[in-house]
């Protein structure tokens, strides 16, 4: 395999775990907020501040030259699954 390559993929291998161990870390203070909302009787969901971080992601996207409408696909699909997990911590 050419050297070129082979540093590259193990660039984006190095970038793959360190934002796997970043989503790890984001849902572990995110089962905590869920937990103090099912204890509080908040609501799993706060439409108002997803919208606007939503709002903050998408202009940093923009900043890094990054697709936002991809960011926003992606942060859309985390908020679904943290409120997916406070609503399963509310039931219980």
């Amino acid at each position: 395999m050419d050297d070129t390559l082979q540093r590259y993929r193990q660039s984006i291998d190095n970038i793959d775990a360190a934002l796997v161990f970043m989503l790890a870390e984001r849902f572990k203070i995110t089962q905590a907020v869920g937990r103090h909302k099912a204890q509080n009787a908040l609501p799993p969901a706060d439409p108002g501040r997803e919208e606007r971080q939503v709002a903050r992601l998408r202009q940093l996207a923009e900043d890094a030259q990054l697709d936002p409408d991809f960011t926003e696909k992606f942060l859309r699909f985390i908020i679904d699954e943290v409120i997916r997990h406070h609503e399963k911590l509310r039931g219980e």
